[in-house]
């Protein structure tokens, strides 16, 4: 016979004074949590007490009700209630909703607060969007509802904007399938469509991470700290029509800008504008482009033009720009860290003062018929403009003939052509975009690109102009070892000392270059022996005379510096123009020589490899061996399922604080054995491992061909 089932009675509820409660010394609750009983009171005097406390009757020593109730459960409220008495706000006998239990039962008092609050639920972060998102549909602003909840209104909005979310994604997170920082990550497209897109093509992925899912939202977007969007301003952009993502969960340095196309058709227009404004003040041509390669003065020559004078009143605010630096800097001369304002105002005194240094020139009208300007965006986002050079072909004087015609002014050395690049670069949003190679079951590492190993060797190559111009000692050695090579080994020289050093052009140079730190540093260099340099002859002869030894050293490193070449160049086995095979081997055997003297350190030079300079210019295998190379074989081995632009990028985080470099940038270690300064050197002498077997590599490598570009 089936047991008959015991029906549950609830515990009755009734309304009790509120000087009738006391708080039972059994409550759990010890440690402040949560919203604050303050803002617990706010919320009462608001909304009134949503849930009723539960209390039980006090008993004396002889087991009788005493008329006090003492509270279990509902400690914080029965505090907030309490505030809100003594700020007699709340009247001391108000009726306050309670939920009576017996005093004679078998449950202990300890249990019923302990129950109360561990089986309370917090909200989940879906139905509290759910709920903002309802309360603003009926009216509410956001930052009525941030001060109904005590929230800042910056919860509010991040909350709300997780509306711009797929629902399906957000169905997944409601089922625990992505974390709320997954959530988030979302936010910065409103692209539902590519929002699943992604998520389909990670979900199954080892990479889930945040940031992973913003950069795949986001790549076909430009930063707003990009310098093109600097240049044209983010309110000027949006004025035209354009659309800015933002990040409401993380520093997004500005958010992205949606529409590129947009955006360089604003910087061409803008840049259009500024060249017709310079353009007017009667120069010849004028050249405009949002990058401009290292080296584009090259063969070039500078006028010579008058700075601007300061007028009085300029003259009176440097000085008194000065002065108040000065104080400053003498005021907080033994603080540890300057205060906040103080710095800033020490950086704009900076800012103004070398506004005052970069007066503007002013050139002969003459002078100016044949000159022209070159018009860019600097690395800031700030116009730049290169102003007064005479390209040859508009030089007035005859060009000299014979072998003088190699120092002459304005003209390039006997022999030099302007470089050419080898094949059209596509450029993408300012981002080169290079072939992808990628061939299912193609495991075998081919040789590099062409136009690779050049690009890396001109990269090496200004590295090695800075070092041997900081090593007069060596600048010395290589001159003299020219010299001796001239006068001992009968080998060919020009003018009047049988020596000269000409500069070597780049014909293939990635973007990176000119912004590279040894390009920069050859740069101050040169602008600084360049103020001091005599244009007339007879007074250049004098100056040189008169220095002291430790500056001629260090002008002779400098000089010598230029003539440094460690390019590589596609051996020519025919003889003719180009370089022999023989000839590139010995090239590269000085270059690493050179190297070792002077101690250069490629990643101390500042290069790191990224997708744009070497990983997505090769092919998977070249990538994992790299990765093998500088991060280990477990991290070769999370990379090597990804497709390959992926795997690029990936690579480049892998290895961003490795120090590995590709084979063209590595340190030789000498050779005891090998001595190519001979004159008497083999044609059929090898190359660097890194171009073995060069001629047998399929034909697609070499031309670098580009793929379709595959709109989002």
């Amino acid at each position: 016979m089936a047991s008959a089932i015991h029906k549950i009675t609830l515990s009755s509820s009734r309304d009790i004074p509120f000087n009738k409660l006391v708080l039972s010394q059994a409550n759990v609750r010890r440690v402040k949590a949560g919203v604050s009983v303050e803002e617990l009171a706010e919320s009462i005097a608001r909304r009134g007490l949503i849930q009723s406390l539960h209390v039980r009757p006090v008993l004396d020593a002889d087991g009788q009700e005493t008329g006090l109730f003492e509270v279990p459960a509902g400690g914080r409220r029965f505090r907030a209630l309490e505030l809100l008495v003594r700020q007699k706000r709340l009247a001391k006998t108000a009726p306050v909703p309670c939920v009576l239990s017996e005093a004679q039962t078998g449950i202990l008092i300890d249990e019923l607060s302990l129950a109360e609050n561990i089986e309370r639920a917090p909200l989940h972060p879906l139905d509290q969007f759910r709920a903002f998102q309802a309360m603003r549909d009926k009216g509410m602003t956001e930052d009525a509802i941030a001060a109904a909840f005590f929230v800042d209104a910056k919860v509010v909005k991040q909350r709300l904007r997780l509306a711009s979310v797929s629902p399906a994604l957000l169905d997944v997170y409601a089922d625990d399938g992505m974390t709320l920082e997954q959530l988030m990550a979302f936010t910065v497209s409103e692209d539902h469509a590519r929002q699943e897109q992604v998520w389909e093509a990670i979900r199954n992925g080892w990479q889930k991470e945040p940031y992973h899912i913003r950069r795949l939202l986001t790549e076909t977007t430009v930063r707003a700290s990009d310098k093109r969007a600097l240049f044209v301003g983010i309110d000027a952009y949006e004025a035209a029509g354009g659309s800015v993502l933002r990040d409401l969960f993380q520093q997004d340095d500005g958010g992205w800008l949606q529409d590129s196309v947009l955006l360089d058709r604003l910087v061409g227009e803008k840049l259009k504008a500024e060249a017709e404004t310079i353009a007017a003040e009667g120069w010849k041509w004028i050249e405009v482009a949002v990058n401009f390669p290292y080296g584009h003065l090259q063969g070039l020559r500078q006028l010579a033009g008058t700075t601007v004078d300061l007028t009085d009143d300029e003259r009176a605010t440097r000085e008194a720009l000065r002065d108040e630096y000065d104080r400053l800097e003498a005021e907080y001369a033994e603080a540890e860290e300057l205060p906040d304002d103080i710095d800033q105002r020490l950086g704009e005194i900076e800012a103004a003062l070398e506004a005052f240094d970069s007066r503007p020139m002013v050139y002969a009208p003459g002078q100016m018929a044949k000159a022209g300007a070159f018009v860019s965006i600097d690395s800031d986002g700030r116009l730049r403009v290169e102003r007064g050079y005479v390209r040859p072909e508009d030089e007035t004087v005859a060009e000299p003939e014979g072998e003088e015609a190699d120092g002459a002014e304005g003209y390039l050395p006997a022999g030099a052509e302007p470089s050419q690049p080898t094949r059209a670069v596509i450029t993408i949003g300012g981002a080169a975009v290079e072939g992808d190679d990628e061939e299912d079951g193609a495991d075998a590492i081919r040789p590099l690109p062409d136009r690779l190993v050049t690009e890396l060797t001109a990269h090496r190559t200004l590295a090695l102009r800075d070092a041997v111009a900081k090593s007069p000692h060596v600048a010395l050695t290589a001159l003299l070892h020219r010299l001796v090579s001239d006068s001992f080994l009968r080998q060919s020289g020009r003018g009047c000392l049988e020596a000269q050093v000409r500069e070597v052009h780049f014909p293939a140079q990635a973007e990176d270059l000119r912004d590279s730190a040894s390009a920069l540093a050859i740069a101050e260099r040169h602008e600084r022996w360049g103020e001091h340099v005599p244009a007339d002859d007879a007074a250049l002869w004098d100056w040189l005379n008169a220095l002291d030894d430790a500056s001629r050293l260090e002008l002779l490193a400098h000089c010598v510096s230029f003539g440094v070449n460690a390019l590589y160049e596609k051996p020519n086995p025919y003889g003719g123009m180009g370089v022999s095979q023989h000839g590139l081997a010995q090239r590269f055997a000085q270059a690493d020589r050179l190297a070792q003297a002077t101690g250069l350190d490629m990643v101390a030079a500042g290069w790191r490899p990224t997708a744009g300079n070497y990983l997505g210019r090769v092919s998977k295998p070249r990538i994992i061996e790299a990765v093998r190379e500088g991060a280990g074989d477990r991290s070769a081995d999370l990379i090597a399922h990804l497709k390959k632009g992926e795997m690029a990028k990936e690579a480049e985080r892998l290895l961003a604080d490795t120090g590995w470099l590709p084979e063209p940038l590595r340190q030789t270690l000498p050779d005891a054995g090998a001595d190519v300064d001979t004159a008497s050197g083999s044609e059929g002498e090898d190359l660097p491992d890194f171009l073995a077997g060069e001629d047998d590599a399929p034909a697609e490598d070499e031309d670098e061909t580009q793929p379709p570009v595959a709109a989002e």
